[in-house]
């Protein structure tokens, strides 16, 4: 009498193992989760209650089991398009498209399950898995369920496969076939029988191991069988049975009363292979969920292949630099840095949108470290952020062959036109290409202009037509009916839920409410919203708005912005997902009513477009360096009236990327009493990342300047105190760095100053500032040439900043939020300007009065002063004392999520010079190269 091969308590013990298994990983990797998603098409009721299974076994052991549902109306492209959604979702892990499909459309299955990735066909059924597992290459493929489900259910009987004569009965793609191969290598000598087979029964009596998928009830019989056999029956028929109540039972492919007469083993049906299937598709999905985890885990060793620089002295000219060197193909770069193809959408050969989904892949991967490059107070010829950004980049990956990314900001065309020129880095410390760095990229900054105009045409717009009709002709078309019906639209259920109504129906308001709904009631004077254009244009800055006939005299004075300035771009800069820009959009506020109310984008019901346009804009843009190493750029906000910082997602999405032991130089605008400590106290405060160094870049033309040397002014050749030798100004002027050290400490964050050299500079000024900034609180102090040199000019840099990166970080913010906004603005201008005190002016105070009233005081601040100062005034160089700051006027970026007082007069739309760069800048017809770009 055979012994009872139970598929239901093996099945149970497999479940165990695994939840366990599942459990025991989640400890060390909160956010492993395995996903499993199951394809239905139409509505089978065997299919749903085969479906309900599955979807309770993996719940209890732990597998987040996802039902996809289609009609049976589903047209082959839909179903393969719902199986492309699952395939780029990282989340999920293992697909299964539940067959028979039920569908009134043409349908091949076989394209369907082979639309599944190899990766994610937890059934087994692609073709690339068939065919490794009939190579044998049983440990890179994924093996089928019921097939592997019948293997461990011989292996349970203890009998040894090798050497075994086995016979599989039937040979469909889904057991017959596979169960011969997994059999064939596990070394028993198989034999596939099927209908066609010439005496049937007298082959089927040679298997001492005999598997049956032939799908006809209890066809084998006791004679069939060699005794002592082992018989795994994956058959299920229902035939009539009067004594059940209804009316069938469910009998297998084995006459089991029979054959157990004879067998050593035999399963049962039920109870035998069908839970043996389930679990299997458990354990396989569970399977490639650790091996997700795995690529998680490994995702930070990089196969980076740097570029090669060919130096030339005397430095050529950036443009000629960068089109010199051919960077890589930006699809090559992207798998070298371990992102997948489904992440990166390429915008022709040299730059790429990287999907936010990034976050969700690598979410169990460590964080690298955090690096920040600030500045000393420059000069107006700037003293080499970008460039030392981007040199130190390179010599972390080129030569030090770690993990780096550099985060950069995208440059305006303001600036790239008017008389600073692009932002790309210099001489051999650059990003390329950097013409398409320099111009519109992929768009971003449009984006963001078209948005901002949006909400501007809207404000107007909407006061014009409060204006000029009645409440209940406004009603009538914010709320129009449409085929008998009227219905809110999403976004002014928002509207209603701030006004207090919770009612749904737009008949059931009252004339009061209709009157609260649809008046915005702007108060002109308090609009803070401009419009916005990317370049420098001083005639816009102020405008009259309204002159046309059909305006009616509703005239308004404004001005346009350059269109860094817009909060959008600072928003897109601190935004961490999707959902958390669409929230912050809505939360601009652009205006009070007359009552006092802040009005915002919401209320206006705009929100929702503006997050359609910023859609693809949010995603970070990848480039690379002359050397071939990676760079994210992205978002480009000014950096006087918001933080002046790249953005948070493109910082996340690079720490996960470079790992635990990699690095991600990111660089803040204008000198480090500004950006640096909006760095901190404002995107650090929404990212929550902790940063582990300061790179503080200075050079010894600044640091004589603010010693009490001449003044210096773009364009005109330098007096002979910077081009000569002089310790004495240069040590005067050395208060400047060490004051701007000392507030990176105030943070708790070690300094390393990088002496961006010059030709001019001698070796005894290069160590004066060396020995004074290594005694004044510097973690080290380094002289790099990577301006000339590229990244093997800051190879002591970078080796300066990983020994800084391995100090613990005791990183903490200047102040708490919940102060009063005056005690915030007092604290960062006594501790980070060293000024006395502030005097808020009465129309600032007002300001503050009302965001306070309006439940704004516990924002961050963000301070909008000159950066040629540590003072307001920007005459005053070195380390200023005995100074007020005044507080002329405060402002509020809501949506953004910070106020901004201005000290002085702060223009948000340059002009152009009497002779702009454009005057060198043109394209070659013939080569299509473009030349004078800077």
């Amino acid at each position: 009498m055979a012994q009872l091969l139970s598929g239901k308590d093996v099945s149970e013990d497999i479940r165990q193992k695994i939840k366990n298994e599942v459990e025991h990983l989640q400890k060390r990797y909160p956010a492993f989760k395995p996903g499993l998603a199951i394809v239905q098409v139409g509505g089978r009721e065997d299919s749903n209650v085969y479906i309900g299974q599955k979807v309770k076994n993996a719940a209890l052991v732990g597998v987040d089991a996802r039902h996809v549902k289609l009609p049976n109306t589903s047209t082959q492209q839909e179903i393969l398009h719902a199986v492309q959604k699952l395939n780029d979702d990282p989340t999920v892990h293992g697909i299964i498209v539940q067959l028979p499909l039920d569908t009134t459309s043409e349908v091949d299955t076989h394209l369907v399950t082979n639309a599944i990735r190899p990766e994610k066909d937890v059934d087994g059924l692609h073709q690339e898995n068939a065919g490794k597992l009939a190579r044998g290459d049983l440990a890179d493929c994924i093996i089928p369920c019921t097939p592997r489900g019948c293997l461990e259910l011989i292996r349970r009987s203890g009998v040894d496969i090798a050497g075994k004569t086995a016979v599989v009965l039937g040979r469909s793609k889904i057991v017959g076939a596979p169960m011969s191969n997994l059999l064939t290598w596990n070394h028993a000598t198989v034999t596939v029988c099927h209908s066609k087979t010439v005496n049937l029964p007298d082959v089927v009596r040679t298997a001492d191991i005999l598997v049956v998928a032939i799908g006809k009830s209890q066809m084998v019989k006791k004679d069939w069988v060699k005794p002592g056999a082992i018989v795994i029956d994956c058959g299920i028929n229902s035939i009539p049975d009067a004594t059940k109540k209804t009316g069938k039972r469910l009998v297998g492919d084995v006459d089991f009363e029979e054959v157990k007469t004879v067998a050593s083993w035999i399963t049962p049906v039920p109870g035998g292979v069908g839970p043996m299937t389930v679990a299997m598709l458990l354990q396989n999905t569970v399977e490639q969920a650790k091996r997700s985890l795995n690529t998680v885990l490994e995702s930070s060793t990089w196969r980076l292949t740097p570029l090669e620089l060919k130096l030339k002295s005397p430095v050529p000219s950036d443009i000629d630099i960068a089109q010199a060197q051919t960077p890589k193909y930006i699809n090559k770069l992207a798998e070298e840095v371990n992102l997948l193809p489904v992440e990166v959408d390429l915008y022709g050969k040299k730059k790429a949108k990287v999907s936010l989904s990034v976050l969700d892949r690598l979410a169990a991967q460590p964080d690298g470290k955090y690096v920040v490059v600030t500045g000393i107070t420059p000069t107006p010829l700037g003293e080499g952020k970008s460039t030392t950004t981007i040199g130190l980049t390179q010599a972390i990956g080129a030569h030090l062959k770690r993990n780096v990314f550099a985060c950069v900001r995208q440059p305006s065309q303001g600036p790239t036109f008017g008389i600073k020129g692009g932002a790309a880095g210099g001489g051999y410390s650059q990003v390329i290409p950097m013409e398409e760095f320099n111009l519109h990229l992929t768009g971003d900054i449009h984006a963001i202009t078209a948005a901002n105009n949006l909400l501007a045409a809207q404000i107007d717009a909407r006061m014009f037509h409060e204006a000029t009709q009645t409440d209940e002709a406004l009603y009538k078309r914010l709320v129009p009916e449409s085929k008998g019906k009227r219905a809110f639209s999403k976004i002014q259920f928002r509207r209603l839920k701030k006004l207090g109504i919770e009612k749904t129906d737009p008949n059931s308001l009252t004339p009061e409410e209709v009157t609260k709904f649809v008046r915005l009631d702007f108060d002109p004077a308090t609009i803070t919203w401009q419009r916005v254009m990317d370049t420098n244009d001083r005639f816009l800055r102020s405008i009259t708005i309204g002159q046309g006939p059909n305006e009616k005299g509703k005239t308004r004075q404004c001005q346009f912005d350059i269109t860094v300035a817009s909060e959008i771009m600072a928003i897109l800069a601190l935004t961490t997902s999707l959902q958390d820009m669409r929230e912050r959009l809505g939360n601009m506020v652009v205006a009070s009513s007359k009552a006092g109310v802040p009005i915002t984008a919401d209320d206006l019901g705009v929100s929702g477009a503006l997050t359609v346009l910023m859609k693809d804009a949010i995603r970070p843009n990848l480039m690379q360096t002359l050397e071939g190493t990676p760079v994210f750029v992205h978002a480009g906000p000014f950096a006087n009236i918001a933080h002046g910082n790249s953005s948070i997602l493109a910082d996340k999405i690079a720490l996960k990327l470079v790992g635990e032991n990699g690095f991600v130089v990111t660089e803040a605008g204008f000198g480090a009493d500004i950006g640096m400590e909006k760095f901190f106290d404002i995107k650090c405060r929404y990212s929550g990342l902790v940063p582990n160094a300061v790179v503080l870049v200075a050079t010894i033309r600044a640091l004589k300047m603010h010693g009490g040397g001449p003044t210096v002014v773009a364009g005109v050749p330098l007096p002979k105190e910077y081009i000569e030798e002089n310790l004495e100004l240069l040590e005067k002027g050395f208060s400047n760095l060490q004051k701007q050290t000392e507030n990176a400490n105030k943070f708790g964050v070690p300094v390393v100053v990088a002496i961006n050299g010059f030709a001019t500079d001698t070796q005894a000024e290069k160590e004066l500032i060396q020995k004074l900034a290594r005694e004044n609180g510097a973690f080290d102090a380094v002289i790099c040439n990577h301006w000339a040199e590229g990244g093997k000019g800051a190879t002591d840099l970078a080796k300066a900043v990983d020994k800084a990166c391995q100090q613990k970080s005791n990183f903490k913010f200047l102040y708490d939020v919940s102060l009063p906004i005056e005690e915030k603005i007092a604290v960062i201008a006594r501790e980070i300007y060293g000024a006395d005190g502030i005097d808020i002016k009465p129309e600032a105070q007002e300001q503050i009065d009302r965001y306070r009233k309006q439940g704004f005081n516990d924002l961050p601040i963000c301070m909008a002063k000159t950066h040629l100062s540590l003072s307001h005034d920007p005459t005053l160089k070195g380390r200023p004392t005995g100074f007020t700051v005044p507080i002329r006027e405060a402002r509020a970026s809501i949506g953004a999520g910070f106020i901004y007082p201005l000290v002085g007069t702060m223009s948000t739309m340059p002009g152009l010079p009497t002779r702009p760069c454009f005057y060198d800048i043109d394209i070659d017809p013939d080569t299509e190269e473009i030349v004078g770009l800077s």
